[in-house]
């Protein structure tokens, strides 16, 4: 190793100036892509590969999806036997948390590409990137923990890179699209045609992308100058979110926390406030070098901002506890709790630099530097616990759920059943297992229908829960409506489910496809739906009128005149597929100075009033 590669921490091989970097570079993004491809080719389809092997295909796509950028960050930057090291423990952890977030899903709850849950997703992509430029300061100082200014200037060179990379992707695929609109008026739709293949689209992105991340590490000069202006004016906008958190937290006591409470996202408004606080303070401080330190204004925006960290999370944890107080663990909350622990640090690290000493100008917040590699240590470190067995949030809500109901604290018909059948994967199945047993009756019944609901979108309550039944007003008045046409209790798909008040639906009896039986037009505040009776004395929606941009479809059946009226243009059928007629000249008709049953009001194809059947 010559001196000059020491000096920068790169084995040869893996050198910036390394004719070999680009090819290794361009190698990754076209593996990725085709891996990608492959991902997608053995998923697209309900009995493919993918589907009926979640298990493996999880973890291959949590792998293939970010690791290979990992390892375009860090060739050239890392040392070898570092590298090598690092992708493996970076690839093992990955699979084991998309094996994990698989396997503790149920046939439920499991759902299709890519089978993963998107806080794993998420998350992953965030503990990869803290981990990764730890390694990497690290590794260039040759220290296990290494000094802040080699963490920044690791990060923040790595966030512009990022960001011009996926700009310079999406600018090459704009021009694709550009070129493939200019063949495309001459006759020739070959371009056009293979964007669509995803063969070819997919694997050119990753590769591109990998392009963009070689160009921009061999212009080191390109990205500390946009890094520079980006780092100016985000750390201008410090002052900006200062005083609107200043203020925030000056109004609290007059205004009070009710109306904060009320949003039901009090906890992560706050978090998010936190965060953006923490983010403009670092683009403020930067590496901490004395040449780099911001204006006198920005330094004293700095110190009051890493003061209001501290009630902003005290908000957010007290808002948390209060929602976990009235209505236990959830996953959402228990993951909320882990990032106001690590804003917990962050508030504590900051206050305590910027409530330091004034004399000790030299050393202006340095108590942030150890703060922020700890608080980066400490996210990473519950990322792994909270997607792992040992701190699963299903695991842990279900265990709070359902403690709550055994000690009385949430009553049978409260508890939330479909937490444990549709949300809460194979934890909540076993447990809801368990309540099926209980020797409180209501709580063994309630249990049982919950097994044996198939309704995943909520469309209705469980069975054993009293359901209303719906209010619908009969025109003319006087009328009656078939008694089956007001079931106990509809589904909250069923347009009549959501009518709930007299004035909310008003239906009519009319036949309107002359077949001599007589339908009902039931009108909504939304639309005109057309029920026709069936065999078994139901009652079936078939299609509606969609007069949503004219009037509501109650006051229009009130102001009655109903006529049916034929259309001049037939439906057609055309390989396989029913299409209807629409009118290009479909207008609201303009409103009578007075309605009454005496005026027309006409509802057919030529107006807003055309049927689409279901």
């Amino acid at each position: 190793m010559t001196e000059t590669t020491e000096a920068t921490g790169r084995d040869s091989l893996g050198g910036a100036t390394s004719p070999l970097l680009g090819p290794i570079r361009l190698g990754i993004g076209l593996l990725q892509g085709l891996g990608l491809y492959g991902l997608h080719r053995v998923s697209d389809g309900p009995a493919t590969w993918g589907a009926t092997h979640p298990l493996l295909f999880g973890p291959l796509l949590l792998v293939t999806a970010f690791l290979p950028i990992m390892l375009l960050a860090g060739v050239g930057r890392l040392r070898l036997v570092t590298l090598a090291i690092w992708t493996a423990v970076a690839g093992v952890t990955l699979a084991l948390l998309g094996l994990h977030d698989i396997a503790r899903q149920s046939a439920e709850t499991l759902q299709g590409p890519p089978f993963l849950s998107p806080p794993v997703i998420l998350f992953s992509a965030a503990a990869l990137f803290i981990s990764h430029h730890l390694v990497a300061a690290a590794d260039l100082e040759r220290r296990r923990v290494p000094a802040f200014s080699a963490l920044f200037d690791t990060a923040s060179k790595a966030v512009v890179q990022l960001a011009l990379s996926v700009g310079f992707t999406g600018a090459f695929w704009i021009l694709l699209h550009l070129g493939a609109a200019l063949f495309k008026v001459i006759g020739l739709d070959f371009l056009e045609d293979l964007l669509r293949k995803a063969w070819f689209a997919i694997p050119i992105t990753f590769l591109v992308f990998a392009t963009a991340v070689h160009l921009t590490d061999v212009r080191d000069g390109l990205i500390r100058g946009v890094r520079t202006v980006g780092l100016m004016l985000l750390s201008w906008l410090l002052l900006v979110m200062t005083v609107l958190a200043a203020g925030f937290v000056a109004a609290l006591p007059f205004t009070g926390l009710d109306g904060l409470w009320e949003t039901g996202s009090a906890t992560s408004l706050v978090l998010a406030a936190a965060a953006a606080l923490i983010i403009l303070i670092n683009a403020a401080y930067q590496d901490g070098r004395p040449d780099n330190r911001p204006p006198a204004v920005l330094r004293v925006a700095v110190r009051v901002a890493a003061v209001l960290l501290t009630p902003l999370v005290v908000i957010a944890v007290w808002g948390l506890a209060l929602r976990i107080g009235q209505y236990g663990l959830t996953p959402d909350r228990i993951i909320a709790g882990a990032c106001a622990l690590v804003g917990a640090a962050f508030a504590a690290g900051y206050g305590w630099a910027a409530l330091s000493p004034f004399w000790r100008k030299g050393d202006w917040m340095r108590p942030l530097e150890p703060t922020t590699i700890g608080a980066a240590v400490l996210a990473v470190a519950l990322i792994l616990l909270l997607f792992s067995p040992v701190l699963d949030p299903a695991r842990l809500s279900v265990m709070d759920q359902v403690a709550r109901l055994e000690r009385g604290a949430v009553t049978p018909d409260k508890f939330d059943y479909r937490f444990l059948r549709f949300e809460s994967g194979k934890a909540g199945e076993a447990a809801l297992e368990r309540l099926t047993r209980s020797s409180d009756e209501e709580v063994a019944r309630r249990a049982r229908d919950a097994q044996s609901d198939r309704d995943r979108q909520n469309y209705g309550p469980p069975p054993s829960v009293p359901v209303e039944k719906p209010t619908i007003t009969s025109w003319p008045s006087g009328s009656a409506l078939p008694t089956t046409f007001l079931p106990q209790g509809a589904r909250f798909d069923d347009e009549r489910g959501q009518c709930r008040a007299e004035s909310d639906c008003v239906a009519t009896s009319s036949d309107l496809n002359g077949d001599g039986r007589a339908e009902i037009l039931l009108g909504t505040p939304h639309s005109l739906e057309v029920f026709e009776a069936q065999a078994n004395g139901t009652w079936l929606a078939v299609g509606y009128y969609d007069a949503s941009n004219c009037k509501n479809g109650a006051k229009l059946i009130r102001e009655g005149g109903l006529q049916i009226r034929r259309s001049p243009w037939p439906d057609i059928t055309i390989g396989g597929l029913n299409l209807d007629f629409q009118s290009w000249t479909d207008t609201c008709p303009k409103a009578p100075s007075s309605t009454g049953p005496g005026t027309p009001i006409a509802v057919g194809p030529e107006q807003h009033g055309r049927i689409t059947h279901f």
